[in-house]
């Protein structure tokens, strides 16, 4: 999925979570869930991360999971069997649910105590088991010790269902420039680091903006700061330090910072349609679509005008909150 095609993604679940029309399958608010006597049915998701690589292995784990997820699940553990990674050995294990896959995992994660892949997949695993409290303490455990990657991201899924999937995700007012958008994905990142590296304020936000999209928060965060620090008067860093700090479990901060920039930016773009999305990310969809008409109605034809278009058009229809 493309990576807007994911934030319109969140966008949908996050207006269909705050309408009521659909329920989230983990309610991990609850401290503990009395234990059923058989597993849920069908089998624990399976996400696994491999970045930016195009490595013949990589595209095979790739092809492994895209047969799990059409439930071809022979053919995605047959795939999974010929490598001997850590995301394969994890695909292996689900792909064989339930047969010992519960058993394989704990052993790996007794293997691997510091993984945040290991611990989000057992956590589904004990979840599929009815293990809900075990579920719950398991995915904290993710967000915490690699708090840099998409599974910390993708535990904070579970463990606050409140929030729309994901993080929200900083979009700056300026395009990707030419040079770089004529790169295959594997050289963006590494263009966009040393640009970062080298460059100012548009080049760290750039840089910031695709570290979030491929599931980094922590860094992504460091950049936006640096970009902050560098143009404390810039309403776009001001914005993205206060987007990046956004946090499920104490999502206060981001808005805290945020939105006292409606006054210190009182018609820039970038404030009105970032608020409107980390709004969106809480389902407060009434007030996301105050602050999105507003951003669009300062400039229309913007870049940052047409995606909050585009946001107001998939909220078309939702109910109010």
């Amino acid at each position: 999925m493309t990576p807007r095609g994911r934030v319109f993604f969140f966008v949908a679940l996050a207006a269909l979570v705050a309408s009521g029309a659909v329920v989230l399958g983990v309610v991990a608010t609850r401290d503990h869930v009395a234990a059923a006597p058989k597993p849920r049915a069908g089998q624990p998701p399976l996400a696994l991360d491999l970045g930016v690589r195009t490595d013949s292995e990589a595209r095979a784990l790739e092809r492994a999971q895209r047969l799990y997820r059409d439930k071809r699940f022979g053919e995605a553990k047959a795939i999974f069997g010929r490598y001997h990674s850590l995301e394969a050995q994890v695909g292996s294990a689900l792909a064989s649910w339930p047969d010992g896959s519960l058993d394989k995992l704990q052993a790996l994660a007794s293997e691997h105590p510091r993984s945040s892949l290991l611990a989000l997949h057992l956590g589904l695993a004990y979840y599929w088991t009815r293990r809900d409290a075990q579920a719950l303490t398991t995915w904290r455990a993710a967000r915490t010790l690699q708090p840099d990657t998409s599974y910390a991201v993708r535990a904070g899924d579970f463990l606050y269902p409140q929030y729309a999937p994901g993080l929200p995700i900083f979009v700056p007012s300026f395009p990707l420039p030419v040079r770089i958008q004529v790169l295959d994905s594997s050289r963006q990142l590494p263009a966009l680091r040393e640009a970062a590296a080298r460059g100012g304020v548009d080049e760290k936000l750039l840089y910031g903006a695709a570290l979030q999209q491929l599931g980094h928060p922590r860094s992504a965060e460091k950049q936006f700061a640096a970009a902050a620090s560098l143009a404390p008067r810039d309403a776009d860093a001001r914005t993205a330090a206060a987007v990046g700090l956004f946090d499920k479990q104490n999502p206060s901060r981001a808005f805290g910072r945020l939105g006292p920039l409606v006054r210190v930016f009182p018609h820039a773009q970038t404030v009105r349609f970032h608020l409107g999305e980390m709004l969106l990310w809480s389902a407060q969809v009434q007030a996301a679509r105050r602050q999105l008409a507003l951003a669009r109605n300062e400039a229309p034809r913007s870049l940052l005008g047409k995606e909050a278009g585009r946001y107001l058009a998939a909220l078309r229809g939702v109910g109010t909150r």
